[in-house]
């Protein structure tokens, strides 16, 4: 009997460390860019941390964050960043605090899908754009 054992063990043990890789392959994952940009219009001098306000509270620093593929299988997950308060209007209003928007921008790395889609703190999802005008980015406005 512990003859038979001593045969079966290096068996054992090949076919352990050997399970699920033959065949399997990592799927190859690309850098980008999630960019949130909370509407939010509060009144803040640029560049300040912000969260959304309002009706979008859940937008904050440390809310919980996952990026779905089109199947609503999560390909990316984190928690956001705090937000940074970007100015509603080109122009220069000549004061310090004005109309700005929140923008949450976290950097994620997601295998090629044909589109995505943003939930944030459980809330419904949200489509997410491709935009290359500033790198790989995938964005939202909210609302939309």
């Amino acid at each position: 009997m512990r003859r038979s054992i001593m045969t079966l063990l290096p068996l054992l043990l090949v076919g352990a460390t050997g399970c699920g890789a033959v065949g399997a392959t990592q799927e190859a994952v690309s850098p980008t860019t999630v960019r949130v940009l909370v509407r939010d219009i509060n009144i803040r001098a640029a560049g300040v941390d912000c969260a959304g306000t309002g009706p979008y509270t859940h937008f904050h620093n440390r809310a919980p964050y996952r990026v779905l593929d089109p199947d609503g299988a999560a390909v990316a997950s984190g928690q956001l960043p705090a937000g940074t308060a970007v100015a509603a209007f080109a122009e220069d209003l000549g004061v310090e605090r004005m109309p700005t928007y929140c923008e949450f921008a976290v950097a994620v790395r997601v295998p090629q899908r044909t589109s995505y889609r943003l939930e944030v703190d459980g809330r419904p999802a949200l489509d997410l754009t491709s935009d290359s005008s500033e790198g790989p980015a995938l964005v939202a406005v909210v609302p939309s």
